[in-house]
């Protein structure tokens, strides 16, 4: 089976030939999958109104358990991204009612973020769509190949997790 990858290793052989150019044959493969899962995400998403940062916000909130809340700076530490960017979420989450902030009764001075029973459905729903979809994506590997895959994948992964 041959992909587009294959063809630019073999054409960056050709024109450099004393380039060692097969990072590309993984990391390639890895940005073209990137690619085509947001496209695939983007319109799973979409079904249930969602962007992917709405769902990224919501499901940190609801993997969090009950009550399903977090302060705002946990809420950033598990999305990667500023507080002048959550806030921004937060604000278009809430008046689209699929969260709540309410103060911190441990701390009057903070908040935390709730999130609401319509939050809850619309993110419940929309991860059981993405992972039949995803689940599609990867019908071509069995149980192990998917484990192995999974396995290579955390060893790249990982050192930028926890940098």
């Amino acid at each position: 089976m041959e992909d587009e990858v294959e063809h630019l290793v073999a054409g960056w052989r050709q024109a450099l030939p004393g380039v060692d150019v097969s990072p590309l044959e993984v990391l390639s493969r890895v940005t073209r999958l990137a690619h085509y899962l947001e496209r695939q995400r983007s319109v799973v998403f979409a079904r249930h109104d969602l962007e992917t940062w709405t769902f990224d916000v919501l499901s940190a909130l609801r993997r969090a358990g009950p009550p399903y809340d977090l302060s705002p700076g946990q809420l950033l530490a598990r999305t990667l991204v500023t507080s002048g960017t959550m806030t921004n979420r937060l604000n278009h989450l809430e008046q689209r009612g699929l969260v709540r902030r309410k103060p911190d009764p441990r701390d009057a001075r903070s908040v935390r973020v709730r999130l609401t029973a319509e939050g809850r459905k619309k993110v419940d729903s929309a991860l059981k769509d993405l992972v039949v979809r995803e689940d599609a994506l990867l019908g071509s590997l069995d149980d192990d190949q998917r484990s192995v895959l999974a396995t290579l994948l955390k060893i790249v992964v990982a050192p930028f997790d926890s940098s």
